[in-house]
């Protein structure tokens, strides 16, 4: 086997590891499990680095376990929460634990018949069954009140201001414990991953595993990655807009595209090794001419190209250039009009706008209209004929003069036109 501690280690994605989990990856196949928390029916890119673990794992020849909390979600992980989350309703719960499956499946093929084809499980189909008499009997027994207060995440809570931890969560840990040895009894998972703050749950789960077994069937091991923050060490995986999720119904390709692109010099040459599969040499050549000239954003280019193809699709990925193009570049009127309507105001979104009724543009609006008294764009008439004379207006991203007039040939997908003054100032028209 192939050393994927190594690979992991120098791209900065192994926080704390297990004595003998190194030697146990190089010996054979393992079987590895993340577990994914449905708090929400998409996941965002903090979720990205244990969607990447799985797929580096596939690579290496290893047998990875994806796991959905149907179970856990119903309890909520109290580890890095200073308060209690509120419970989701069943309804909400299945609506979540669908819509990640579908988002998993998209990284992993789970109907593929390789010998290490990666597998689906959710954590409901064998909790749902467990009596609370039974689980305290047999699993309870296995593991300490006094073992459990010594993980970070229930001293946090304990020591905090918040009211403190109910029962219920308490009881996480051991439940998250369970999955493990569960999945390690019918699946022979050997090896759980997760984020740095799952250190506690998942140390639970291989010490369940051994108190709950004997000899050779006891063996457990436990890996983390480290929780990613920005250079500035605020949060990572949030924009202005808030979240950055992995699916375009709330996360747009191209917003998801910007968010790469607009990452730091410092961040980019991060995130490159985290979250692309690019070999070191490759690597090593794009930060080196990064940084001989880094005004060109070498890096930033390659790891939003290489990150938005891989969560979307290369087709996904040439939408979201050419809507770049068109903000950033030298985009022509055909290239606005190749834009569907929700890519067109992603792309300008925050623009000033003005609506303009259909009948208006239809009988004809001299462009001094436009820029003035119809939109405000301009101060006086005065100010945009002279905004005019020095050929600084552009319609649709085409310069026009003092005598354009604005007609329904003009409009981008029938209700849309695109003012511009110099380079930066921009003036979106809706036709209602």
């Amino acid at each position: 086997m192939r050393n994927i501690i190594e690979e992991l280690q120098w791209r900065g994605l192994v926080n704390d590891i297990m004595p003998g989990t190194e030697e146990q990856l190089l010996k054979e196949m393992t079987t590895t499990y993340i577990g994914f928390d449905p708090t929400s029916d998409s996941l965002h890119i903090g979720s990205l680095v244990p969607i990447v673990l799985l797929v580096h794992l596939e690579h290496f020849g290893h047998k990875s376990i994806a796991l959905v909390g149907g179970a856990t979600g119903m309890i909520g992980d109290p580890s890095g929460k200073s308060d209690e989350r509120n419970l989701l309703d069943e309804d909400t719960l299945n609506h979540n634990v669908a819509g990640i499956k579908t988002v998993l499946s998209r990284f992993l093929d789970f109907n593929s018949t390789e010998k290490n084809a990666p597998i689906l499980v959710n954590n409901y189909d064998w909790m749902k069954d467990l009596s609370f008499i039974n689980f305290a009997r047999d699993v309870g027994k296995k593991i300490t009140v006094n073992y459990m207060m010594a993980k970070d995440s229930v001293k946090k809570r304990l020591k905090g201001d918040g009211e403190g931890m109910s029962f219920t969560e308490f009881t996480y840990q051991l439940i998250q414990g369970y999955d493990f040895y569960h999945l390690h009894k019918e699946y022979n998972c050997l090896l759980q991953m997760g984020g740095s703050d799952q250190w506690g749950n998942i140390t639970t789960g291989t010490e369940l595993v051994r108190r709950m077994n004997v000899g050779e069937e006891a063996k457990a091991f436990a890996m983390t990655c480290p929780l990613i923050t920005k250079a500035d060490g605020s949060k990572f995986g949030k924009s202005e807009g808030g979240n950055v999720w992995l699916t375009a119904d709330k996360t747009s390709v191209y917003k998801f595209y910007q968010f790469w692109l607009n990452t730091t010099d410092i961040d980019a040459e991060k995130y490159i090794k985290i979250f692309t599969f690019l070999d070191k040499n490759t690597i090593d050549n794009l930060i080196a001419t990064h940084n001989e000239a880094p005004h060109l954003w070498v890096l930033q280019r390659k790891l939003a190209e290489e990150v938005t193809a891989f969560v979307h699709s290369k087709e996904d990925l040439e939408k979201a250039i050419q809507a770049s193009a068109i903000l950033f570049g030298n985009a022509t009127s055909e290239d606005l009009k190749q834009l569907d309507e929700a890519t067109f105001l992603e792309v300008f979104d925050g623009v000033p706008q003005a609506n303009f009724f259909k009948q208006k543009i239809e009988e004809g609006i001299n462009i001094i209209d436009v820029l003035n008294e119809k939109t405000g764009f301009f101060k006086s008439n005065g100010e945009a004929r002279r905004a005019l004379v020095a050929n600084s207006i552009s319609v649709n991203k085409e310069k026009v003069t003092e005598e354009f007039v604005l007609t329904n040939a003009n409009l981008i997908n029938n209700q849309f036109v695109l003012l511009q003054s110099g380079k930066k100032n921009y003036f979106v028209i809706r036709v209602v």
